[in-house]
């Protein structure tokens, strides 16, 4: 029996609005992965994750580099990143290597104060970005989120600050040690 055009275009209507429902959940899914969005509730992760945007990176593609002013954060879905900074002989150093359900450039979120590495795929890349400007743009809409959101970012900062603390103590300790 031959389909009619209102069975197909219902039945196209319905496949589209099943691969939108179930991308979404995957996005909720991959946002609860992430420990920066773990304290968010159901609700609150529906609405940042209509503000991400989709990236994809190839090989050698730069996310952004040092010195730029900072925009967004990257959620990485898929892929490597190489955090890097510049050495005296023109080349680059490698930080740090992020993976899957990584995220990166995070205080991003608060100004646009320069980035302090360069970030650049060592393979293809699949990531989201959430800009500053939508961030502060849900802050007029639900500042509920914003505000847990920029909690979670002054917990780690700090935490972050504790830990170069520490290792700068230990490096002036062995330092005076070694003279």
């Amino acid at each position: 029996m031959a389909k009619n055009a209102d069975q197909i275009f219902w039945a196209h209507i319905f496949d589209h609005f099943l691969k939108q429902r179930d991308s979404h959940q995957t996005t909720l899914s991959f946002l609860k992965s992430i420990p920066f969005f773990q304290r968010l509730k159901k609700a609150q992760l529906d609405e940042v994750a209509k503000i991400l945007h989709d990236r994809d990176y190839e090989k050698d593609e730069f996310l952004f580099e040092i010195g730029q002013p900072g925009a967004a954060m990257f959620l990485i879905k898929e892929g490597e990143i190489s955090i890097e900074t510049p050495t005296s002989q023109g080349s680059y150093a490698q930080l740090a290597v992020l993976k899957d359900h990584s995220f990166l450039g995070e205080l991003a979120l608060l100004d646009e104060s320069p980035r302090s590495a360069t970030a650049r795929a060592i393979t293809p890349v699949k990531a989201f970005c959430l800009f500053r400007s939508d961030l502060e743009k849900l802050a007029e809409r639900r500042p509920d989120i914003s505000s847990e959101i920029y909690k979670i970012l002054a917990t780690m900062t700090g935490e972050r600050l504790k830990k170069t603390n520490s290792l700068l103590k230990v490096a002036q300790t062995r330092k005076r040690e070694a003279a």
